[in-house]
């Protein structure tokens, strides 16, 4: 039953989530430095008493081991700990962050399932023609191109030398939130966000799709007199779409990569903003915080992607 495999994903999605967490920590053993000075007021030195105090009030006077499982005990009970920078809870910090992020993910998403099913679709359908040739090579160089540099380029082209753009942020700051402003913010960084993923879905689309029609039965449908889009539509495509749902399912993770860079370019305040400055200040309790959601994400990806697969081909099954 689809119920009980879920279950069984579920349950070693917990021992997952431990294990990735651990890695993480030792890790961040390994950063020179003490982790204390990431606390401290950089501008108001303080005395050698004040952080004996402040080390044992942080439990950083206890060995890495003892620390992490007191982490993992405060975690279990929904207590990440709390910012370096601000002594903000942690979770807080997350909850500010998340929204954005799911935002400017999930419209990058869009556009990349949207326009990389439509445009390989269309290239596979006119193989050989110059639409498939320009898609195809068009698609290599989305995948050659690195997300930061894509941003970067974006930037400065359509926010800086043609204005069509804001440079950055979420909204115009000082004005209320309109919703317009808010796509006119999150255009650029979504489109450029969505480079890679629709370049692959694209090139694996029009893979699927090629293989798919060379099969006997497409043939044989052909010869019967049915019309090319209809054998295209309700026989290519669905057999197709298997293995675009397994890149669609793997594109998560780079989403999350490629939403630090995109995010730290345009200034969307963003999980992958908040990571980035969770590193570069060593806050240990941010950056576990942090990873810990984002495995989470990633897990749970996979197990839908595993469900789509059973929606989109009956014959799969997860019975014992």
């Amino acid at each position: 039953m689809m119920i009980r495999y879920i279950t069984r994903r579920l349950i070693i999605t917990v021992p997952t989530l431990i294990l990735v967490t651990m890695l993480l920590y030792v890790l961040l053993q390994f950063i020179p430095g003490d982790p204390l000075d990431a606390y401290a007021p950089p501008d108001a030195p303080i005395s050698i008493a004040q952080r004996i105090v402040l080390r044992h009030s942080l439990g950083l006077d206890h060995p890495p081991v003892v620390r992490y499982f007191f982490w993992l005990r405060d975690t279990l009970q929904g207590n990440l700990g709390l910012r370096a920078s601000n002594f903000q809870p942690v979770s807080d910090a997350i909850a500010n962050a998340i929204g954005p992020t799911l935002i400017l993910m999930g419209t990058s998403l869009t556009i990349a399932i949207v326009l990389g099913l439509v445009l390989g679709i269309i290239s596979a359908a006119r193989r050989g023609s110059f639409f498939d040739v320009f898609f195809t090579v068009s698609a290599y160089l989305g995948i050659s191109m690195p997300p930061f540099w894509i941003g970067l380029v974006g930037l400065y082209v359509f926010a800086l030398v043609l204005h069509w753009f804001p440079a950055g942020g979420f909204d115009t700051p000082g004005q209320p939130f309109a919703l317009w402003d808010h796509l006119h913010h999150l255009i650029l960084p979504a489109a450029f966000l969505s480079v890679f993923n629709l370049a692959a879905i694209m090139r694996y689309t029009r893979s699927a799709l090629l293989e798919e029609i060379g099969q006997d039965y497409i043939r044989t449908a052909r010869a019967k007199g049915v019309s090319k889009r209809i054998v295209l539509s309700r026989h290519a495509l669905r057999n197709a779409l298997l293995p675009v749902v397994t890149v669609i399912g793997a594109i998560i993770p780079s989403l999350l990569g490629g939403a630090v860079f995109i995010e730290s370019v345009f200034s969307w305040p963003g999980m992958g903003q908040l990571y980035l400055a969770g590193v570069q200040a060593r806050d240990y309790a941010l950056v576990m915080g942090i990873t810990l959601v984002t495995a989470a994400a990633v897990l749970l990806t996979n197990l839908l992607t595993d469900i789509a697969y059973a929606v989109i081909d009956p014959r799969i099954r997860y019975d014992d």
